[in-house]
């Protein structure tokens, strides 16, 4: 064929033919392979909607009616529930709880995987095994368990009586000191997974390099070890805040009716009012204000990681 032929082809470039609308060669494998992944995703997207899109739309609906038999469109609970200053105490108490909660696991977590890092093979397969333990109970043993450990009876009292610290029991129990105690070990397993698995992949000879250059060994903590595991420290701090705000047994049975959080206020109007209005604010208010401080968290973290790094 010329090449005056080839010029004056009717059909035109590939990607005229067929009015545009087919691909053709490697365009065309793309346009199948997208079509594959669709398809693929299609299940878990139709999941997702069902579980969680559906619900969160219909308690976004039930937030707009005023009365409790859900008959009077309205705005009246969003306004008796932010016109309310205990409202925005339960919200501030909620946040700060699971704030509190974040920096104990961080204290007692983040040295937990550096000796995890320390030990050989054998001791890792140990420790990782009495880490994931835990979650193998119900949570609602491991509450239950808080309190006999925690009871003016319990062994942090009886333990600190026999050293002779103190000369009559503690009160713990229904108290934000023992919640954030009991809420520290029920989530330490959401910190130290994401953080040791990140830690694990660190080249061991990075403590060395860093010796070699004469740095010490805390600023080789500083500056190299805790950059690179940055990753899985926030991610860990995300699901302890997440799950710590939301625990409504550990807040519950630990806390008591004297530590009035969001779930607490959710699960009595809802199921002891039994005012839906009113419980999907409270909701809704709890689902925003925790993925806000999430997303600031994550930010945060993010930010000092690049500061680190230089």
């Amino acid at each position: 064929m010329s090449i005056s032929t080839v010029a004056h082809d009717p059909s035109g470039p590939p990607s005229k033919r067929n009015g545009g609308h087919l691909p053709s060669g490697a365009g065309e494998a793309r346009f199948w392979t997208k079509l594959a992944e669709w398809q693929l995703a299609l299940p878990l997207s139709l999941a997702f909607a069902a579980l969680f899109l559906a619900p969160l739309l219909l308690l976004v609906a039930t937030s707009f009616f005023n009365d409790d038999k859900i008959t009077e469109p309205g705005f009246a609970s969003w306004v008796k529930f932010f016109g309310d200053p205990f409202s925005y105490k339960v919200i501030a108490d909620t946040l700060l709880l699971g704030l509190k909660t974040v920096c104990a696991t961080v204290i007692v977590g983040y040295p937990l995987a550096l000796v995890f890092m320390d030990l050989s093979p054998r001791l890792q397969k140990v420790l990782l095994f009495i880490i994931i333990m835990p979650m193998l109970l119900s949570v609602v043993v491991r509450t239950f368990a808080w309190i006999v450990v925690l009871g003016r009876e319990g062994v942090v009292n009886q333990g600190l009586m026999w050293l002779g610290v103190i000369s009559e029991p503690l009160r713990l129990l229904q108290t934000e000191l023992g919640l954030v105690i009991s809420l520290t070990q029920i989530e330490m397993p959401l910190m130290l997974l994401p953080l040791i698995s990140v830690m694990s992949r660190l080249d061991p000879n990075l403590r060395d390099a860093s010796a070699a250059l004469g740095a010490s060994r805390w600023r080789t903590l500083f500056t190299v070890i805790v950059p690179l595991s940055a990753p899985g420290l926030v991610a860990g701090c995300l699901l302890v805040f997440a799950s710590s705000t939301t625990a409504f047994i550990s807040q519950t049975v630990i806390g008591g009716v004297r530590l009035i959080y969001l779930p607490l206020v959710i699960w009595q109007q809802s199921l002891v009012v039994y005012h839906w209005p009113l419980a999907a604010v409270a909701s809704l208010s709890l689902v925003v204000s925790v993925l806000t401080v999430i997303a600031a968290l994550s930010y945060l973290g993010r930010r000092s990681s690049r500061h680190l790094q230089g």
